[in-house]
């Protein structure tokens, strides 16, 4: 198992401030998904569209994960809620990969056909939009305080931005020229990438190390996955 090295030059008010910031983004992605779970479902429903339906149970994941980290952080030494709050993160992933993958075939074996719905052609491009910054921040602050659950949590809401993509696809090219094989075949692409973010978690393998801040300490090699990226190596003397 990898380990997140904890960034031992953090002051104390910083590591205060960036807890705070967890807890807030962990409260706005609960709210979003909540919002997105009831209209997703509610025109799912309407329209008879498995995806949109998927889609609406994939929030209700969403706030699942998010909830688990809000669990974790309401205590003042938070490292020691790590391990379960990565089990639910990571049994989140695998509910969601499983009801994709049974909802993908059931489409693709023709059972029921979606309308067109307007209203899960909006609130896909919205969630394609929103995700991805609240994924971003996520990451960016539990890397920096060195937390894996919440950088677990960030790839269940960067995981939502790839559904979204796949719903808006489905939804159009459904809505457009009829092909109702498109989105059940992104779907099945959407659970195994579900599964292996699933596998990490559980393993608490979401971030090799935290990028910041770097001493003369950090090792040259950098990290052995694409949690740090290049921009964030320490400079060369």
């Amino acid at each position: 198992m990898t380990a997140l090295n904890l960034p031992a030059a953090l002051s104390p008010g910083r590591r205060a401030s960036l807890r705070r910031r967890i807890r807030l983004l962990v409260a706005a992605t609960i709210t979003y998904n909540v919002i997105e779970a009831a209209v997703a479902l509610t025109a799912g429903t309407i329209a008879s569209s498995s995806a949109l339906i998927g889609f609406g149970l994939d929030s209700v994941v969403e706030v699942a994960s998010a909830a688990a980290v809000a669990w974790q952080f309401s205590a003042a030494d938070h490292e020691r809620r790590e391990k379960a709050a990565l089990r639910v993160i990571a049994l989140s992933f695998f509910a969601l990969a499983a009801y994709v993958s049974i909802d993908a075939i059931r489409a693709l074996l023709g059972v029921g056909e979606a309308a067109h719905s307007t209203p899960g052609l909006i609130l896909a491009a919205l969630s394609l939009i929103v995700m991805p910054f609240l994924s971003y921040a996520q990451r960016r602050a539990g890397r920096e305080l060195g937390s894996v659950s919440t950088v677990a949590d960030s790839k269940q809401t960067l995981l939502c931005t790839y559904l979204s993509a796949v719903l808006l696809a489905g939804l159009a090219l459904n809505s457009l020229f009829g092909w109702s094989w498109a989105d059940p075949i992104a779907a099945l692409v959407i659970a195994a990438v579900a599964v292996k973010e699933g596998r990490e978690a559980w393993r608490g393998d979401a971030c090799c190390a935290a990028p910041a801040p770097f001493t003369e300490a950090t090792p040259a090699g950098g990290c052995a996955d694409d949690c740090c990226s290049p921009a964030k190596e320490p400079p060369r003397r």
